[in-house]
C-alpha cells in the first residue's frame, strides 16, 4: 500500500456559538497531534466549563485518517460525538480535535435536534479554522567532504528540498527535508557522492 503524500488539517485553532431553543453549545477546533494530547486538551476543557452539563469531542489523526475517538459525554448515544466526528470527516481532515461545549437552556431537543445542533456547532468551528494541505516530508542527516560540498550543494539546492541546517568544515553536513514520494530520486542522486554518509530518513513533524 503506497503511503498517503498529501493530507488536509485545519489551518489554525477555530470556535464558534451557536444557540438552539435557549441551548448554548461553544464550539472549538484544535489542532492535534496524538491521542494523548488530544485527551489532555479534552480535560482542559472539562475543567474549564466544569458549569455546563456536556462537553463533547471527536478527533481524527494520521496522514491516513486511521485514528480517531469520539465521545457523547452523557447525550443519548450517536446524538453528539457521531454528528462531531462526521464534520471532521465531511471536511476530510485530520490532526484536529473538536470539543462542543452544550449549556442546557431547559427546553430538550430530542434526538434529531440534538444531532443537527451539535453536528452545525463543529461545523462553524472548522470553518472558523480554515483547511490546508499538508505535504508529507522525510528528514535525512548527511554528512560528506569539504572537497564534494559543491556537488551534494547542486543537489539538495533543488526547489522541493528545504535545508533545515547545514555546516562546513573539514567534515561537511547537512539536513535536509523533502517530499516523501521523491525519497528514492534525492538519495539515488547523493548516493553516487564519493565518501558522503547518509542516514535513515524519519518522517519530518514540521
Amino acid at each position: 500500500m503506497t503511503p498517503v503524500q498529501e493530507f488536509f488539517t485545519i489551518e489554525k485553532p477555530g470556535s464558534a456559538r451557536h444557540t438552539v431553543k435557549m441551548s448554548r453549545f461553544l464550539s472549538f477546533a484544535i489542532p492535534v497531534r496524538s491521542a494523548d494530547e488530544a485527551r489532555a486538551i479534552v480535560k482542559q476543557y472539562q475543567n474549564q466549563y466544569h458549569d455546563s452539563r456536556h462537553v463533547c469531542w471527536a478527533y481524527m489523526l494520521g496522514p491516513e485518517r486511521l485514528e480517531w475517538q469520539l465521545n457523547d459525554n452523557g447525550e443519548p448515544s450517536g446524538t453528539a460525538g457521531k454528528p462531531i466526528l462526521g464534520q471532521i470527516n465531511s471536511r476530510e481532515v485530520t490532526d484536529v480535535l473538536v470539543v462542543v461545549v452544550r449549556y442546557f437552556g431547559g427546553i430538550k431537543l430530542g434526538t434529531p435536534g440534538l444531532i443537527a445542533a451539535y453536528k452545525e456547532a463543529a461545523s462553524l468551528a472548522l470553518d472558523d479554522a480554515g483547511r490546508k494541505l499538508c505535504v508529507r516530508k522525510l528528514q535525512l542527516s548527511i554528512q560528506f567532504g569539504y572537497e564534494t560540498a559543491d556537488s551534494v550543494m547542486k543537489i539538495i539546492k533543488n526547489k522541493n528540498i528545504e535545508i533545515a541546517d547545514k555546516r562546513f568544515d573539514n567534515l561537511c553536513g547537512a539536513t535536509i527535508l523533502y517530499p516523501m514520494n521523491l525519497d528514492e530520486e534525492v538519495r539515488g542522486r547523493l548516493s553516487k557522492i564519493e565518501g558522503i554518509m547518509m542516514e535513515e530518513p524519519n518522517e519530518s513533524n514540521s
